[in-house]
């Protein structure tokens, strides 16, 4: 476990910690591995666990009356999910899946909560992470209400470029391999729409596709066509510019001066 437990240890959430509460938390911890594609816990379940992705990929979904599946978050090595567990102990409204094989450390409920009474600088981290997953909601919401297939594309593609950008001397090669339908379960679209939209980007030259890979070309005007709607859209936002996501010219600088020469 001391060898798992170090993913812990570097969650930010847990940094202020005394060494006898590190050690509690070590002794209550429990590892379980998930084959691909199973369930690491279900709607309904009780939250009675935190867990830490230790290893693989988990992605957050949720299921429509209709039966469509709309995934809310993906999970990389060193998050923490099903943080409801922290506050509260009532049934579950989503579903975690492993999409890789995956390791993830479990986390008890009770243990934490003690831990966040203990700890004002665990409460606080607490605090922001679950604000930050709410405001996350609340654009995602606003995003499919309010903006086209090709804006939502869009800003989803920047989001994930912020996060798993990997910058070369093409652009920014996307850290993270996401097929057509997962993009479009990610955006409230259809797989044939998503495949659609990524042609046209890919024809205007501010993308390439490559052997599953995805490379933007063009950050700053990627970023450009999310505040001003393409012409072929037939729906056009009704946000401002400024509640927008489009990242800041520091982080599109930063993705783009990365490159080597």
């Amino acid at each position: 476990m001391t060898q798992m437990f170090w993913h812990v240890r570097n969650c930010s959430l847990f940094q202020r910690l005394t060494e006898p509460q590190w050690n509690r938390l070590e002794r209550c911890a429990r590892v379980r591995k998930f084959p691909k594609r199973t369930s690491v816990y279900l709607p309904d379940d009780r939250a009675d666990a935190a867990y830490l992705l230790a290893e693989g990929r988990v992605q957050i979904c949720a299921t429509t009356n209709e039966g469509k599946q709309c995934i809310l978050a993906l999970i990389e090595p060193g998050e923490l999910f099903g943080e409801l567990a922290i506050v509260d102990s009532s049934a579950r409204e989503e579903r975690a899946e492993a999409v890789q094989n995956s390791t993830v450390i479990l986390l008890p409920g009770d243990h934490l909560r003690q831990l966040m009474e203990e700890s004002p600088g665990m409460a606080l981290g607490v605090t922001k992470l679950i604000g930050l997953r709410r405001k996350r909601v609340e654009r995602r919401l606003r995003s499919l209400l309010f903006r086209s297939n090709r804006e939502r594309l869009t800003q989803l593609l920047l989001d994930l470029t912020d996060q798993y950008g990997n910058a070369t001397t093409e652009g920014v090669e996307m850290g993270i391999k996401l097929s057509h339908q997962d993009l479009a379960s990610i955006i409230g679209a259809t797989r044939e729409t998503v495949t659609t939209v990524l042609g046209e980007m890919q024809s205007e030259g501010l993308l390439r596709i490559q052997r599953q890979k995805l490379i933007l070309l063009d950050l700053p005007r990627l970023a450009a066509t999310f505040t001003q709607p393409h012409p072929i859209d037939k729906h056009s936002s009704a946000e401002s510019a400024a509640e927008s996501n489009v990242p800041s010219r520091s982080t599109i600088a930063r993705h783009v001066n990365a490159a080597p020469p």
